[in-house]
Order: structure tokens, then sequence, then C-alpha cells
């Protein structure tokens, strides 16, 4: 368990100097050259371990060991490399520096998968750069079409295909995976809430995780001067958007049962002191843990909406993203219940408040999630922290339950 914990420790540090923001958390948008250092650090580790490395048209990052028997489905494991802007280290690095680890832990005692190991590194589940989020994984599994994945762009109109090439990424390589070659996909991600970390347990085993939609709402309006522009002749844009913003939390308190609602990007055009704002496009982030509460708010917001398009105001609300809540495979979930007990180490059952490639990849193949605490349940912070010999624990957990998804051949 030491080495491995100093193992983690190495790669959670070498990776988090790939940042945009040094001294200020971790920031490394999807195809940026930090995604490109990181990229090329998790592929020298892969390589280092005797893994078969390949990239899709996506830009996700494979490390395969091989099984004995032809042509067999794959028992994956890995998360994301992307972050938010000022993010933490351990936010999908983890994730991915476990499934390293299971692959070092392999190849240390020389076993003999009979299905491949596949150790997988996302692109773009945050969406903090081509919006949406769970890029990688929607990509790899269909859910996101070659020709939607061609039309996203950043905020600074720049295309998937376009910053791929910046960075030295092909993107006509596959892109789509047939779900045949899939055949578990595991996940350890941080807990990103306090609820482990109160309990003083080291591992949660996730049971579900959240339902979720994202939406991009455009309010357009008349620019203008603003010492000579009478206020009854105006359509400002931004007033219009606060009047929205400002009651779309609501409309979550009243719905309850655990539904959370977040305007998290607010863009004003054309951002000038002296100009009445034209145009103004904000994000809508809305959770919860049963469908009917994300389909009862998403009808009032539209409602809301609507009642502010007059006075020369148009509006429009795009959905970007619509992940219902999932239920992860009760025999994966029981397969990591065991190897818990049977290592030792204390667990609980624990629901995910936050979507995860896991979600997605639960449509297409047997999938578990573990979980372990976070600091002061903080994330998507600088102050981000996890405990390195939590996620050795979940590490030999993964390590035992992969040995047994592979049916290994052991000397």
């Amino acid at each position: 368990m030491s080495k491995t914990k100093e193992r983690i420790e190495q790669h959670i540090e070498a990776l988090a100097q790939f940042t945009a923001t040094p001294g200020s958390g971790t920031t490394r948008l999807t195809y940026s050259q930090e995604d490109l250092h990181a990229r090329n650090y998790i592929k020298e580790q892969m390589k280092a371990l005797g893994l078969t490395v390949t990239e899709d048209g996506f830009g996700n990052i494979f490390g395969k060991l091989e099984g004995t028997l032809e042509d067999a489905p794959s028992v994956m494991i890995g998360s994301h490399f992307d972050s938010v802007p000022n993010g933490g280290a351990y936010d999908g690095p983890a994730g991915v520096v476990a499934a390293l680890e299971v692959a070092n832990l392999f190849q240390e005692n020389d076993l003999k998968p009979k299905y491949p190991l596949e150790i997988v590194a996302l692109v773009e589940e945050e969406g903090s750069r081509f919006g949406g989020g769970l890029m990688g994984s929607r990509g790899i599994t269909g859910v996101l079409s070659e020709d939607d994945f061609i039309s996203l762009k950043d905020r600074d109109g720049v295309s998937t295909v376009e910053a791929m090439q910046k960075i030295g990424l092909d993107s006509s390589l596959p892109k789509e995976r047939d779900s045949k070659t899939m055949k578990a996909f595991l996940e350890l991600h941080i807990e990103q809430g306090p609820i482990l970390e109160e309990k003083n347990i080291p591992i949660g085993v996730v049971d579900a995780i959240v339902g979720l939609t994202q939406y991009e709402v455009t309010v357009k309006g008349r620019a203008g001067h603003a010492g000579t522009t009478p206020m009854d002749r105006r359509a400002d844009a931004l007033i219009a958007a606060a009047k929205i913003i400002s009651q779309l939390p609501e409309l979550a308190v009243e719905e309850g049962n655990g539904t959370v609602l977040t305007i998290g990007r607010l863009n004003v055009f054309p951002n000038g002191a002296n100009v009445i704002p034209d145009r103004v496009v904000f994000t809508v982030d809305l959770r919860s843990g049963k469908e009917e509460h994300v389909l009862n708010v998403i009808e009032k917001m539209k409602v809301c909406i609507n009642t502010h398009q007059t006075n020369g105001i148009e509006i429009l609300a795009e959905e970007q993203l619509y992940i219902q809540p999932k239920a992860l495979n009760e025999n994966i979930r029981a397969l990591l219940e065991d190897k818990s007990k049977e290592s030792n180490v204390s667990y609980c059952s624990i629901n995910s408040g936050a979507g995860h490639d896991a979600m997605i990849f639960s449509d297409f193949t047997d999938v578990g999630m573990l979980f372990i605490p976070s600091k002061a349940g903080l994330s998507h912070c600088p102050e981000e922290w996890s405990d390195s010999e939590h996620i050795a624990k979940a590490t030999g957990i993964f390590y035992e339950a992969a040995k047994e998804l592979t049916e290994v051949k052991e000397e």
C-alpha cells in the first residue's frame, strides 16, 4: 500500500503542474497546451507500463493490456483529465491515476487477463471549453454525433477540430466505439461533498447518479447609447436577463426533493460601460435525483422566459445536455462491496449529486463507481483535496474487482 500511495501522490503532483493558472488552482481546458502536456504525461506512463496506447478522434486516451481471449471486450477503468477554471488537482485526475495504478499492479504481479484491461483518460467532462460536458464519453458511445462534435465552438469561436489541430491531434481518427468492445467500466472520483468525511468512511459505493440538464439562454435586445436613449425606448437585454435569472433559482426551491439550479456562466455583449447591452448569454444547470422534478422545472423555466419576451426582447433557450438519473449496475456494486469487505475497508452506499462519465457508459455497459472523501466537501476550487491513502484503498478495491472481471490467470 505504501508504494501505491507514493506513486499516486507523484502522479497527482505531476499532473497538477499542467495548469494555466499556477498558484491559483488547476485550469486545464480541453485541447489547450496544458491538455497537451497532461496527455503526453499520461501516455508516457501508459507506455512505461507496457500498455498499447491509442487516441480516438475526440482525443480520448486508451492504454490497453491485451487479454488472452481474442477480440474480447475490455474492462475499462478511468476518468477525465480536464478541469474547470481554477479548479482542484483531484477532480478527474484521481480516477485516471487510480486506473494507472491498477495497470501497474497487474504488471508488477505479472497477471495474465483473459479479458483486456483498458485504462481510459477522457476529455471535456467538465464542459468548461465547449459546453454541455461529458463530451469524451458521449462521443465514444455515439450520444454525441460526429456532426454535433464538429459544430461545437468555444466562446472565442474556435471549433473542436481547429483546437485539436492546434495541439497536433487528429480529429479524423475513429470516434464512436461499439458497445460490444466494453465489458465493464469502473470510475473512481472524489465525492465533491461532505458525507464521507463527516461519517469518517473512506469509500462510497455509488448506487445512482443524479439526472441533469443544461440550457444555454440567449436574450436579444437592442443596443443604444447609455446617455441618449430614454428609459422607455430601451430593449435592454441585460435587464431582461437579470429578471429571469433572479426568478429561476426559486423554481428549484419550490420543486424541492433535492432539486438544484445554477446559473453558471454569464456573458454580456457588447460589454461596454456606456452601451445598452443588446445580447446576453447565460447557462442554466438543473439537477435532481428524479426525472419528474427536472421536467417540472424545465416547463416552469420556459414559462418564466416567455413572460419576458416583450418590448423588443427576444429569448432563445437551447438544451445543451439532457441525461436521465442513472442507477448503476447491481452486480458491479455488489462486487465492489465484496472487495471492500475482503480488503477490510469500511464503506457505505452513496448517491452522486454530480454528473460523471460513468452515467453515460451505464447505458452501454456494466458500470461501477467509487467515491473517496473530499476535505470539507470542497471541489471545483484550489482548496480541493483528497487523501492519497483513500485513493490507494479505492485503487486496491478496483484492482481486486478488475482481476475478477478480467478473469486473470495467476501463475
